[in-house]
């Protein structure tokens, strides 16, 4: 039982539903991303409401921390607290649909003078772009995971809420420091002019009732088999929502000729077999705690190695990046991942016992090593597979072509999650009984290895036949 605001309780089903509630905002993304199309022109609007809905859940929480008895009065406090949980997403959802759309725009396709940009040259601009949204993002969350642990400690809930709403207020004031820019750039004569027009002119749209209607229904299967007691509901969740996305994918993609067509679907096919690997799971974690001795304050400096280490990566792999096309990356990122499970593996049959005795370093030393090799490689992948949705966008559709797209790829994590929990039903781990965690280790190292490498070499043979 876990307590929430003064005193309110949520038992672990209560939690699971809360939780529940707290994701389906996401599924939104698809439909919020054609409609950001729709009203491109209009687009800080979408900001401006998610601003809005991310501060009043906070106010909400100011309430429930620090006037409990006078929202008690109103309504009831676990009431608020679900209000608080399920407006502060919406809003985060908002911005992050025309945020995604923006970095599309970021990057120009034509020169002031008019040319084209070489598409190379295009490729590195997306890359570039989307590193630093990665590094905002990774950076963001460290320096908030640890300002937030600092303050937690000095000073009251109330207090920090207060402070939490200069969140939305730095949005807000990015899209009004943004409008003044672009202000400023239409009064003057250059020749960024053409551009400007270009861009105008190219969200002309009408709404697509296919994307709208496909997307809705999108969100009415993960609701009403969210919610469900079925047996099979994660399956027919995960299928469903597949057929969906490729309904949708297949509709956007329409406009494209054959041979653009499938070279899309072919990477689209590669990532999402790629992401889609199981995991450990749960045992390896508890076996890490039990065994290896490891407890939440190392595991919080692995993080922080991981987060450090992940950032110089992205800024010393920027270039590597650009250069090399997603499948290839696919195929180095297994092979090196598989390299980088080996030590895990290693420990698990004694290897770190042996390094302490012929060495004098033991576990924690190999699980840092492992760490500082593997997080620069970290982002290698997200990315690459941002810039390519970017770089492949349509000008008048960019917010629904990337919803679509990460909806498809982050679908590839439900698909992992599942296929993690088939496999750790094969080898049963339980707390304190890991007699199967070797094999199933080894089992998950070698489909990770396998599975990826295979489906590059397939869809080169089917649908990129020149990348060959």
């Amino acid at each position: 039982m876990l307590r929430g605001p003064q005193g309110t309780r949520y038992g672990a089903n209560a939690l699971a539903g809360l939780a529940f509630w707290a994701g389906l905002p996401w599924a939104l993304k698809m439909p919020l991303g054609h409609l950001v199309d729709l009203f491109w022109r209009r687009k800080a609007l979408f900001v401006y409401l998610g601003a809005s809905l991310m501060a009043i859940s906070l106010l909400i929480m100011v309430g429930l921390t620090g006037y409990a008895d006078r929202m008690g009065s109103i309504l009831k406090l676990e009431t608020w607290y679900i209000i608080s949980a399920l407006l502060s997403p919406i809003g985060f959802v908002m911005q992050d649909v025309l945020a995604d759309a923006m970095t599309v725009e970021a990057v120009p396709d034509i020169d002031q003078d008019g040319s084209l940009i070489p598409e190379a040259q295009v490729q590195r601009m997306h890359v570039t772009v989307q590193t630093l949204g990665r590094i905002a993002i990774i950076g963001g969350s460290a320096l908030v995971a640890g300002l937030g642990g600092w303050l937690a400690q000095t000073l009251s809930y109330v207090i920090m809420y207060w402070i939490s709403l200069i969140i939305p207020l730095i949005s807000v004031m990015g899209v009004v420091s943004a409008n003044l820019t672009q202000r400023r750039r239409r009064l003057s004569k250059s020749s960024t002019d053409t551009r400007l027009k270009a861009d105008e002119t190219s969200h002309a749209l009408e709404p697509d009732w296919h994307i709208l209607g496909g997307s809705c229904m999108f969100v009415v299967i993960a609701l009403i088999f969210g919610i469900s007691d079925l047996t099979f509901k994660k399956e027919i969740i995960l299928f469903g929502s597949l057929g969906i996305i490729v309904y949708l994918m297949k509709n956007i993609l329409a406009a494209l000729n054959p041979a653009k067509q499938r070279e899309i679907i072919g990477i689209a096919v590669i990532v999402f077999v790629f992401r889609a690997m199981p995991t450990f799971g749960a045992g390896a974690s508890w076996w890490e705690i039990d065994v290896l001795k490891f407890d939440e304050a190392f595991f919080g400096t692995l993080r922080q190695i991981s987060s450090i280490l992940a950032i110089l990566g992205m800024f010393g792999l920027r270039g590597w990046m650009a250069r090399r096309p997603l499948p290839y990356l696919v195929v180095f990122l297994s092979i090196y991942s598989t390299l980088m499970m080996l030590p895990f593996i290693g420990m698990f049959y004694g290897l770190n016992d042996w390094t302490q005795a012929t060495f004098g370093f033991g576990a924690r030393t190999i699980a840092i090593i492992d760490t500082m090799a593997d997080s620069p490689l970290g982002q290698v992948a997200m990315v690459p597979m941002l810039a390519w949705i970017a770089k492949e966008a349509p000008k008048n559709l960019k917010a629904t072509y990337f919803a679509v797209m990460a909806a498809f790829t982050n679908l590839a994590l439900s698909a992992s999650n599942l296929a993690t929990e088939y496999i750790n039903k094969i080898f049963v781990i339980e707390r304190g009984q890991y007699d199967d965690l070797g094999l199933l280790m080894m089992t998950v190292t070698g489909l990770s290895l396998a599975l990826p490498i295979l489906t590059v070499f397939l869809c080169n043979r089917i649908f990129l036949p020149l990348n060959r």
